[in-house]
C-alpha cells in the first residue's frame, strides 16, 4: 500500500499559500497543513479564509488542520475566544480539523491532578467550538521535559472519559513520541501524523529541539520508519505530513527535490 503524504507548511515556510499548494502537487500529494505562526505569511498577514479556500480549490488540495490553537490545555475565556477564531476560520477555508497543541512552558508546573483537570475542562470547552464548525481537534502532545501532556495516553484517557472520542484524535509526532519515551502508538486513535528525523549525533536524541528536525532520510536517529511501519501495521491509513523546523531544511535551494527524496527513504519501509 502506498503511503499517504500530506505537506505542513513549515516544510517550506517562505512560500505563499499558492506556491505550498503548487509544490504540493508536483509531489502528489493533494492533502496541506497550513499554520497560523509563520511571520510575514498567511495566515498572520491577515489573508482572509476565503482567498485560501478559493487559491486550495484551483489547486485541487485538501487543507487538512490549521496548526495550530497554543496552549489550547490553559482554558480560560481568552483561549475559547482564540479557538472560536480558528475554528471559524478553519471552517470559511474548508480546513477539516485544528491542530490542538498543550503549554510547552516551563514557568507553568501544575501539579499533576490539577493539570490533568485542566486537560478535561478544555477537551470540554472546545468540544461545542469544534462541533460547532464542523471540526475535528487533534490534540498534539509534545515529548519536550516541560511539557504540560507529553503522553497520548493521558490525552486518550481524558477523551474516553468525556465521551468526546468522535470529536477528538491524537497527532503522532514522529520526533515527539521519540522524545516522549512513550512506547504504545494508538494507530486507531490517531488523525495524523508529522514526521520530521533527526541526525545531530552530537547529543542525546532526548535533549533535541525544534531547531534539529531535518527531513527523514538515513541518518535518521528516531526510528522513523520503524514508527510509520507499526502505525500502519496496527490500521492507521491516514496523511503522514512533513514538519521539519530545522534552518537548513528552510535554507534548502531544491526542497522539491528534497522532499521527494525523504518520500522516497519512507516509502521504502
Amino acid at each position: 500500500m502506498a503511503l499517504r503524504f500530506a505537506l505542513n507548511h513549515m516544510a517550506a515556510p517562505g512560500l505563499r499559500p499558492e506556491a505550498l499548494f503548487a509544490l504540493a502537487r508536483r509531489l502528489g500529494i493533494t492533502e496541506v497543513e497550513i499554520r497560523n505562526d509563520l511571520a510575514g505569511n498567511a495566515l498572520v498577514d491577515g489573508t482572509p479564509a476565503e482567498a485560501v479556500r478559493k487559491a486550495a480549490e484551483a489547486a485541487g488540495v485538501t487543507l487538512i488542520t490549521i496548526n495550530a490553537l497554543q496552549r489550547f490545555n490553559q482554558w480560560s475565556a481568552a483561549r475559547a475566544a482564540e479557538a472560536k477564531d480558528l475554528a471559524a476560520y478553519c471552517k470559511a477555508s474548508g480546513t477539516k480539523a485544528l491542530v490542538l497543541v498543550p503549554v510547552n512552558d516551563t514557568a507553568w508546573t501544575p501539579d499533576t491532578a490539577a493539570r490533568l483537570a485542566g486537560l478535561r475542562e478544555s477537551l470540554s470547552g472546545l468540544a461545542p467550538i469544534l462541533e460547532a464548525a464542523g471540526l475535528i481537534g487533534f490534540v498534539e502532545p509534545l515529548g519536550f521535559p516541560e511539557c504540560s501532556l507529553r503522553l497520548k495516553r493521558e490525552a486518550i484517557e481524558a477523551i474516553d472519559e468525556l465521551g468526546l472520542a468522535a470529536r477528538f484524535k491524537v497527532v503522532h509526532d514522529t520526533f515527539h513520541h521519540r522524545l516522549s519515551g512513550e512506547k504504545e502508538m494508538f494507530p486507531a486513535r490517531t488523525g495524523l501524523v508529522h514526521v520530521s528525523g533527526m541526525e545531530d549525533t552530537s547529543f542525546p536524541v532526548e535533549l533535541a529541539r525544534d531547531a534539529h528536525r531535518v527531513l527523514v532520510g538515513p541518518g535518521d536517529l528516531l526510528g522513523n520508519r520503524e514508527q510509520v511501519k507499526a502505525l500502519a501495521a496496527g490500521g492507521y491509513a491516514g496523511p503522514l505530513s512533513f514538519e521539519p523546523f530545522a534552518d537548513s531544511v528552510h535554507r534548502s535551494k531544491d526542497i522539491e527535490a528534497d522532499l521527494r527524496t525523504s518520500m522516497d527513504y519512507l516509502s521504502k519501509a
